[in-house]
């Protein structure tokens, strides 16, 4: 999982996350990471369009964005 997330730090591109809740709600986000730490990620999420800090505990998986990337359409 490190080396995706450095992938995406170093690289700028998009990773698709499973991701758990804090009140047991299971999400699905596209994201590109900007920190990491031990505890946490932050990145800023596609779906939200902000920079939100996610607990590394409550990923559930971890994944190259497979889909064509956005970016392209105005």
């Amino acid at each position: 999982m490190d080396g995706l997330l450095l992938r995406s730090i170093e690289e700028n591109i998009p990773l698709e996350m499973i991701y758990l809740s804090q009140d047991q709600q299971i999400s699905q986000r596209k994201l590109i990471v900007k920190e990491v730490n031990e505890e946490y990620i932050r990145a800023y999420c596609l779906l939200r369009k902000q920079v939100r800090t996610f607990r590394r505990e409550n990923i559930l998986s971890l994944m190259p964005n497979t889909r064509p990337i956005d970016r392209f359409l105005h």
